[in-house]
This record gives structure tokens, sequence and C-alpha cells, in this order.
């Protein structure tokens, strides 16, 4: 299991976790009231919000039950609860059973969404599959810019049209450039659009019409890009964006850059879509594919520390 990556990725949230947690399982405290409200603050600063004090109820009740009755029974406890509330969380990307797979690809701006496909690409390419690129955010120079210059870097194929073209357009020449040069994967970036943004709704589904015309059950997969310093703002605009496009996973970006990593708790609790990538770090190879047991170890790993030592 590939662990360094995620665990740098996740320093800064681990750091919040670390702190607090080593504060409160230092030697001689007691398991008692206020031992349970400050660990509930040490979990609200990784912005683990409600889910963190759901979890500090379960240990209240589990104290009064004399269930656990010692700081050293806390941390295996706290670790439990975090791995039920993430089970069934991870998935792996769909697979088209014949012909190109279509990841469409979705995000406000600014969500490091131009970043996460490079990723993403890079990702695939390491895997031996063939790789297609479509810049459909045509509303933007920058985006087709930006993508040109990864498909360059990555050696994979790009479609693109001007600035201002028509989305839809792109989308139908690259589906189709995808059957015709029989790639695996066929990856179209969107404009950065809000669910507020009607105009743009629309024109997403227009895009989803166009390339399934062309390759049936398209798209495979709609990643939802979502940039996890955001924390607790994640899980509205997850929220909202499943109810306006058939979102199929979420990517969280730039994990490495947040001590706020704990909202991937509560984007489960009120999402119910698998997150299958963080993004934990800023070059290209910094894209992992999320599993709970790893992530729940990497953000805990020194607070295990503190509480083996307490």
């Amino acid at each position: 299991m590939v662990f360094a990556k995620l665990f740098a990725g996740l320093k800064k949230t681990r750091d919040v976790l670390a702190a607090g947690l080593g504060r409160l399982f230092a030697l001689g405290r007691k398991l008692d009231d206020e031992f349970l409200e400050e660990l509930e603050g040490v979990l609200f600063a990784a912005d683990l919000g409600p889910t963190g004090a759901q979890i500090v109820q379960r240990i209240q009740e589990a104290y009064r039950r004399r269930e656990i009755t010692t700081v050293e029974e806390v941390y295996p406890f706290l670790r439990r609860e975090l791995l039920a509330r993430l089970q069934g969380c991870a998935g792996s990307l769909a697979r088209a059973p014949q012909g190109p797979t279509v990841i469409l690809v979705v995000g406000v701006n600014g969500s490091g969404k131009t970043t996460s496909i490079a990723k993403l690409t890079k990702h695939l390419v390491d895997q031996g599959h063939k790789v297609l690129l479509g810049a459909g955010d045509t509303f933007r120079a920058a985006a087709v810019e930006q993508l040109s210059l990864w498909a360059e870097r990555l050696g994979v194929p790009i479609v693109k049209q001007a600035t201002g073209a028509d989305p839809a357009a792109v989308a139908y020449d690259a589906a189709a450039a995808a059957l015709a040069r029989r790639v695996d994967y066929l990856v179209l970036d969107t404009a950065g659009r809000l669910h507020t943004q009607k105009n743009l709704m629309e024109e997403l589904k227009k895009i989803v019409r166009v390339v399934q015309k062309q390759i049936p059950g398209a798209p495979h997969e709609t990643l939802l890009i979502l940039d996890a310093m955001t924390g607790q703002n994640a899980i509205r605009q997850a929220a909202e964006f499943a109810k306006a496009a058939p979102i199929t996973g979420l990517l969280l970006a730039k994990m490495d850059g947040t001590a706020k990593g704990g909202a991937v708790f509560g984007i489960r609790e009120h999402v119910d879509l698998p997150v299958k990538f963080l993004g934990v770090g800023e070059t290209i190879d910094d894209l992992e594919p999320f599993a709970a047991e790893p992530f729940v170890d990497a953000i805990l790993a020194q607070a295990a520390q503190q509480g083996a030592g307490a």
C-alpha cells in the first residue's frame, strides 16, 4: 500500500489533530467530561464538524456504560468510529464494457479542476491506458491553454477549439476522436460553474446528450472536483451539484494545503457519493485513490503515538 504521499499530503490536518490530541493524551489525564469537551474542540478544528460531535457523543455513551474507562482506550475507539463513518465511501473508476470510457469533469472555478484533470490523466497513463483530453471549458482561454500544456507534457492528444466555441461541439469532436483513435479513456473538461448558473447547467446536459449519441452509456463517470481547503463549504457544493447533475464520484483537491481534511467525513454523511481520489500535493504524481483505512491512519498517525504513550 502506497502510504508516504498520503501521509505527507495530510500533514496539516494531522498536525492539528496531533497538537490537540497530544495535549489530551498527556500523562496523568483522566477520562472525564472535561476531557471529552476538549476532544470535541480538537475534532472541530480539523473540520470534522457535526461528525466530531457525534463521535464524542458515542465516546461519552461508552464512557458512561463503562465500556471505556481510560484515556488510553480513546484512540482505538476514535479510530473505529472514524472508519465506520467512511465505510463504502471509496470507489474505483468505472470502465465501459467496450469502447472508450468517458469521464466528465465538473466543478467551480478555482477548485483545482484543470490540475486535477492532469493528475488523473497521469494516473491513467501510468496504468498503461490510452487517454484523450477534451478541452470543453471554452469560456476561459487560460483553461484551454493550461490543459493543452498538460497534454503536451503528458504526451496525450487533446481536442480543442477557439475560446468561446460551443462546448458541446468540442465534446462531439472529442467523442468522435476517442472512437477513431480507440483510446481507453476520454477525459472531458467543462466550464467552471456554480449550481445556481442555470444556463451552464443546461449546457452540461447538452454535452451529455451529444456524447451519448456517439458513445452509448457515456459519461461513465462524472467527477466533481472539490477544493478541500473550503472545508465544510465543500459539503454544500457537493450537495447542490448532486441535485443538478448526475455526479458519480468526488475528487478532493488541495488536501495538502489544508488542515480541514476532516471535511471528508461531513461530505460522506451529507452526500451519498464515493470519494474516488485525493489530491495530496503540487506535483503531477500527487493523486491518490481514496481508501478509508489509509486515510484515517494518515490523519491519526501522530495521535496514535501520543495515545500509545499516554
